[in-house]
């Protein structure tokens, strides 16, 4: 079990940190283009992909500091299933996507949610041999 959480610790802050940075700096036209499909245009529009990008960088970053990870772990599924939440209202036809901006969200909340139960195991037994 433990090389798969090294495995998946070590993809997860560049998955966010890449994530972040590319919705920002390289595809924000893209953004903008979702954002619009929805109603949401001009500053709340900027406002929405700099906040993202910001919280998916911070992120990457929490995880790469390896502090605190349950809350980390918590956090993410938070943002992941409201991103994909406020996506699905927006365009539900990209559940139907061929590059799977929706779909890609189910294994990866498996797997932070695998890394979080894990972590609890973890803190768990530190807290037993504290006691």
């Amino acid at each position: 079990m433990w090389f798969w959480r090294i495995g998946s610790l070590r993809r997860q802050p560049f998955y966010c940190i890449f994530t972040g940075i590319t919705s920002e700096f390289f595809a924000k036209e893209i953004g903008y283009e979702v954002l619009a499909y929805g109603g949401i245009v001009g500053a709340l529009a900027d406002i929405s992909i700099l906040s993202g990008s910001v919280l998916d960088i911070l992120i990457g970053i929490w995880l790469l500091l390896g502090k605190k990870l349950k809350r980390c772990f918590q956090l993410q599924m938070i943002v992941i299933v409201t991103y994909t939440l406020l996506l699905t209202a927006i365009d539900p036809s990209l559940w139907l996507h061929p590059f799977g901006p929706l779909t890609k969200n189910v294994p990866i909340l498996v797997m932070i949610y695998g890394l979080y139960k894990h972590e609890c195991s973890r803190l768990g037994q530190v807290e037993r041999v504290r006691s």
